[in-house]
């Protein structure tokens, strides 16, 4: 069949897509910009399609000839997530009926236990695009997952800190309240599945492992399977979601903004109402995968770096088209820029090893507490700061988060310019340029560039400079020093 996959950026649809194309299927993913998407490794397996779902006139290309049409795409981090969710389903919907789409699926959340029991804004949202999607006059399956354990999801990497670095922990309540998690295989495997379903079916599905847990009970037996010691968790009632929200967003790599909807989701008890998808996708032999294998699983793919997709490359805007404020081609107000360069007594091989290699668990060359110190001041005001690190040490991707930037652009062997997401009165980029030099050695240039908003910026720009000569200077020397160290 010919699968459109929209969210192919995001961390479900980023592992749909190859699994859909080894079991035979024609693949074509949606995405606001073709670029995010250049580096992955099925990149020229599968049709790459521009497109906006709040853009309907974008839309007829992407759906023409379509047999099912997956909807796994969310706002999740905006703050009008929900108007945005609600525009983007109604537009997949009419797109999908225009074109005579014959199955749409669609991945959501957990309903709640009674009709009494108010959903999270989350919920409600993921709820709402279900209803939306049933509604299209195109048979649509409505997967309902609770918690997804899997290396890079958001739910394990919450689990994961929280558990890892806290060994007693005061909580809220809401870690008492029972879960039914899942492993992200049998949510693909459930996914990929339901493009075969009959055309008569039209309805939601619970989906839910084998195993109902405490969020408590969950972070007991994750550090048993990490061979962790076992934890002191006191749940206690004042931590109201937002205070939790915070707390998620201090300890774990998960900002404020996406922690908050996942903790007020939480707060409700998820656990699978039936199990009638097994009539259309039978169990797998061995069975569904219990929490146990599933965190031994995502734990083994975090050590090995073998992580596909994270929650984190999702997050954020797509990669602007626009160009740098000091190219030929851009005009306007002030751009604040620092330039350094250096030659190197290594190959352009080995200085783009250390290049590519920047962030997470390396650092940034320079002034560690520095670095330290902005990542938790921005976290401070609600950003991401430094801990979303990187989904592998040594290679990355167009679109993809490194600590507080994102990967704008990447030359293997030539360029990697940086778009910073930390909170900025202004835009600021960070690019890294590598030249052959004399004798085979290298020249190594590194350019920062800021563009002002408003007498914020300015001042901000002002503030920082002095200290420009010990990080950025610091990071053109270290990481000469580490090429030549490492040739």
């Amino acid at each position: 069949m010919r699968c459109l996959v929209t969210g192919a950026t995001g961390y479900i649809g980023g592992r749909l897509t190859p699994l859909l194309l080894a079991d035979g299927h024609t693949v074509r993913c949606l995405a606001r910009k073709a670029v995010r998407l250049r580096d992955v490794p099925w990149a020229s397996a599968a049709e790459i399609v521009e497109g906006d779902l709040s853009r309907p006139e974008t839309l007829s290309a992407a759906f023409a000839d379509v047999d099912v049409a997956y909807f796994l795409v969310h706002s999740l981090g905006r703050p009008d997530f929900e108007a945005a969710d609600r525009t983007a389903a109604t537009n997949f919907a009419a797109a999908a009926r225009a074109a005579g789409v014959r199955r749409i699926v669609y991945l959501g959340g957990p309903e709640p236990a009674s009709d009494a029991e108010v959903p999270s804004p989350h919920l409600r949202s993921r709820a709402e695009v279900g209803r939306i999607l049933l509604a299209s006059g195109v048979p649509t399956a409505v997967l309902r997952a609770a918690v997804i354990i899997g290396s890079g999801s958001a739910s394990f990497e919450m689990l994961r800190y929280l558990t890892e670095r806290l060994p007693a922990m005061i909580t809220p309540r809401w870690v008492r309240n029972r879960i039914q998690p899942i492993a992200v295989r049998d949510v693909l495997r459930y996914l990929a599945g339901c493009a075969d379903l009959p055309a008569e079916v039209n309805r939601g599905f619970d989906i839910g492992g084998p195993d109902v847990l405490t969020f408590r009970e969950m972070m007991q037996r994750y550090a048993r399977v990490a061979g962790l010691r076992r934890r002191v968790i006191v749940p206690v009632r004042p931590l109201t979601p937002s205070l939790s929200s915070h707390w998620v967003g201090l300890i774990t790599p998960v900002p404020n903004k996406i922690a908050r909807p996942l903790v007020e989701s939480l707060i409700h008890e998820a656990v699978a109402h039936e199990h009638d998808i097994a009539r259309y996708v039978p169990d797998p032999p061995g069975g569904l995968t219990g929490f146990d294998e599933a965190v031994a699983l995502a734990l083994a793919k975090v050590r090995d770096a073998q992580v596909e997709t994270r929650w984190s490359t999702a997050s954020g805007p797509d990669a602007p088209a626009e160009p740098l404020p000091t190219d030929p081609d851009w005009s306007g107000g002030t751009v604040y820029t620092d330039v350094r360069e250096r030659a190197v007594d290594a190959s352009p091989a080995a200085l783009w090893r250390v290049v590519e290699g920047v962030g997470g668990e390396h650092g940034w060359y320079s002034f560690p507490l520095a670095w330290s110190i902005r990542g938790w001041l921005d976290r401070l005001v609600g950003g991401v700061g430094l801990r979303r690190g990187r989904r592998d040490p040594h290679r990355l991707q167009v679109g993809e988060a490194l600590d507080f930037w994102r990967v704008e652009e990447i030359v293997p062997g030539e360029l990697l310019r940086l778009r910073a997401e930390m909170r900025l009165p202004g835009r600021a980029w960070l690019e890294m340029r590598i030249l052959p030099g004399s004798g085979g050695g290298s020249l190594y240039q590194q350019r920062a560039v800021f563009l002002p908003r408003g007498l914020a910026g300015h001042a901000y720009w002002g503030s920082v400079a002095p200290f420009h000569a010990v990080v950025f200077g610091g990071m053109v020397r270290n990481i000469a020093r580490n090429a030549e160290q490492t040739r």
